[in-house]
């Protein structure tokens, strides 16, 4: 790497030790007592991953990478003064108020897949049989996964179960390496998590991918494809793929392999994402498609691509708009709680086009 390509990424790595980031720890014991009146919402977050179980049990599960899935549920509360788009964060060593703070008031681990499972389908079940999979990307630590995926499930106001695939990120900016191969490592265990979803009751099954998690979700999906089940019996409904960290002949590459989907992916991209930049940098110049805006050539491979670049985002690197411009996240919301016919939710689509201004 040249000295100025090293010191842009030196640059980069400062400026995102200044994003307010969670504290470590999901759990703290003791959570303050509020009226039901400062609660915004309460989520169930069921939990697939690749990470180990942590030795603390405040963390729930560790960076480190588990050669098996291990499951929890988690229940998170959102504060009534919650505004759209944003986490309210405790920090290290405050109290657990919920009137304040996203708050996990409760982890329940299990030891095996058919007790998660069961779990799993009764939820499913009450929920009218919709789930949707959040899949988070780079420089996730567990508990900003939870965190995130219960903010989505909050502003979008999704009715159906949130489960979050939470892969091995190491949580840091000097992981990129690693978490590279953790996303590799984990596509596997994606791919059984999609199909214990399909066999645990669910009708339609939603995927929002943000990040370098959408290179691990369009491998499971390529995985699917060439087994013959690209679409989970007819049970795969929305993909989205948010600000894709994937170097765009590889995603072409995916795409031949799966086919054009029956129905079209979304594709966020935004040309100030300023971590997409940086990782462009490090994969030696090259573009990632959440910053490639040749709209045909995508609908070509059945992707259709919403510019984001004009809108404006809670993160200094404009990499989370999808969630944190409020907007957004709502017209995604209504997006998945469409019907499952893709010509009958075409109005929610334009939206989202009108919104971000499709190119």
């Amino acid at each position: 790497m040249s000295p100025s390509k090293y010191s842009l990424v030196i640059a980069a790595l400062l400026l995102s030790g200044c994003i307010n980031q969670p504290s470590g720890e999901l759990l703290t014991g003791a959570v303050v007592n509020v009226p039901v009146s400062e609660i915004a919402g309460n989520h169930a977050i069921f939990i697939a991953s690749t990470r180990e179980r942590a030795a603390d049990d405040k963390q729930v599960f560790a960076r480190d990478r588990s050669a098996m899935l291990n499951f929890a549920r988690v229940n998170v509360t959102v504060p009534q003064i919650h505004k759209v788009g944003q986490i309210e964060l405790r920090k290290k060593g405050k109290e657990a108020d919920p009137s304040k703070y996203f708050t996990a008031t409760d982890a329940v681990t299990f030891e095996t897949q058919p007790e998660f499972s069961k779990a799993l389908s009764a939820d499913i079940a009450a929920r009218g049989g919709r789930a949707m999979v959040f899949v988070h990307g780079y420089n996730t630590s567990f508990d900003a996964g939870v965190y995130r995926a219960t903010q989505i499930a909050q502003d979008s106001g999704y009715t159906g179960t949130p489960v979050l695939f939470s892969w091995a990120s190491g949580g840091s900016t000097a992981d990129y390496v690693y978490d590279k191969e953790s996303a590799s490592v984990a596509r596997d265990q994606l791919e059984a998590t999609l199909r214990m979803l399909a066999q645990s009751g669910a009708r339609r099954i939603d995927i929002v991918a943000h990040s370098m998690g959408t290179w691990v979700t369009m491998e499971a999906l390529r995985q699917l494809a060439i087994t013959g089940d690209r679409d989970l019996g007819g049970k795969l409904g929305d993909v989205v793929l948010a600000s894709p960290d994937i170097d765009v002949d590889v995603f072409k590459s995916q795409m031949r392999r799966y086919g054009k989907p029956a129905k079209p992916f979304f594709l966020m991209l935004s040309d100030d994402d300023r971590a997409l930049k940086l990782s462009g940098l490090i994969a030696g110049s090259k573009p990632r498609l959440g910053e490639y805006k040749n709209a045909a050539d995508l609908a070509d491979y059945g992707v259709i691509a919403v510019d984001l670049s004009d809108t404006k985002s809670g993160d200094a690197f404009n990499h989370t708009k999808f969630a944190d411009n409020p907007e957004m996240v709502r017209l995604l919301g209504q997006r998945l709680r469409s019907d499952d016919g893709f010509a009958s939710d075409r109005e929610v689509t334009d939206r989202i086009n009108m919104l971000g201004g499709l190119m």
